[in-house]
């Protein structure tokens, strides 16, 4: 308006640049065969947390926020979330119920009886010093747990997150719609379509079937409350 009423001579923002975006990442979701060997390369209780996150597609605050009360005969109830140690709301503030997959359920199960089947209100995957996971615990299990894992079964690159991701790809590959997609992680639709438009294009042939069939403790089998945190 100032050019239009000629208060000045040229619009000086027409010399500023935008801003480049970075590029984002394209994701790269992990097949059931390769989360069952970074299953068997792992305790029990990191074997758990990756099923959740790979087979529930929770955010991992979400996972770390999970009390067995949220844990249900068919369904996973996702209210809450760890941030620096401290339980909070979920990123969204929205809560939901996750389907929850018979193998992934005896996984569960196998883990409460290893804690000695510790109360509802308990955390699933509590700290240490039995408390929520700060982002050292979190930075030191992705080290020690998960990277050591990859390594072991020759994968590069992966992140945990991309478990997640590999949930989102299992459900688009069973002929989901996006918006049940977008239910099941607890955001947009829009957001879904954004991000897994490519897994959608790949997915030509849609099939009904479970990730895995194999229950049990992973190949390394049970171990002590004290020795998965060890």
């Amino acid at each position: 308006r100032a050019v239009e009423s000629e208060r000045i001579v040229r619009n000086p923002a027409r010399i500023v640049r935008k801003v480049k975006r970075a590029a984002r990442r394209e994701v790269r979701p992990l097949a059931p065969a390769t989360v069952e060997k970074l299953r068997a390369a792992s305790r029990e209780r990191d074997a758990t947390l990756i099923a959740v996150l790979a087979y529930a597609g929770l955010r991992p605050q979400e996972a770390l926020g999970m009390c067995w009360g949220h844990v249900r005969d068919r369904t996973l109830l996702v209210e809450r979330a760890v941030s620096l140690g401290e339980l909070k709301d979920t990123k969204t503030r929205a809560h939901r119920t996750v389907r929850l997959l018979a193998p992934l359920q005896d996984d569960l199960r196998g883990w409460r009886q290893s804690c000695e089947n510790p109360a509802d209100g308990a955390l699933v995957f509590p700290s240490a010093a039995d408390r929520p996971w700060t982002k050292t615990d979190w930075d030191n299990w992705r080290r020690r747990a998960f990277d050591r894992a990859c390594v072991a079964i020759a994968l590069e690159g992966a992140r945990p997150y991309d478990l997640r991701h590999s949930f989102a790809s299992l459900l688009l590959h069973e002929g989901r719609s996006v918006m049940y997609v977008a239910r099941q992680l607890g955001h947009d639709a829009r957001l879904t379509l954004g991000t897994y438009g490519h897994v959608i294009d790949g997915s030509t042939t849609p099939h009904r079937s479970q990730p895995r069939t194999r229950s049990g403790p992973p190949a390394r089998g049970r171990v002590s409350r004290k020795e998965a945190h060890a």
